[in-house]
């Protein structure tokens, strides 16, 4: 069973992607790497408050990351760890309903024998 830690970051991720313009940054991140908010800007059909107000909320998560010192802009990019530990969370509880849908595969098959 996944730790409370790794349930939490899966939580994280997952809130992370119920936004539509969150998952169109990381697509946008993945396909043409790296990216300030001002590119990000540029690129897609939102503002650059939007895009910085949505990378804030990426970062939370830790799906994005910047080594952004102060009054500088460097590139955002893509933190892959964060999307691990949401698949590895995803993984065990499929286990366990794969666990569970065999015992009931058996239970029925041992009532019709």
């Amino acid at each position: 069973m996944p730790s409370p830690d790794s349930e939490q970051q899966a939580i994280a991720v997952f809130a992370a992607l119920t936004d539509p313009t969150r998952r169109a940054l990381l697509d946008e991140l993945a396909r043409a790497g790296p990216a300030t908010v001002t590119e990000l800007a540029r690129r897609l059909p939102i503002s650059r408050q939007a895009v910085a107000k949505h990378l804030g909320q990426l970062a939370e998560a830790g799906l994005v990351s910047t080594d952004e010192p102060e009054g500088r802009r460097l590139p955002y990019r893509l933190e892959p760890a964060p999307i691990r530990a949401a698949q590895v969370w995803l993984a065990a509880l499929a286990n366990r309903w794969d666990t569970r849908l065999t015992a009931l595969e058996r239970a029925l098959d041992a009532d019709t024998e």
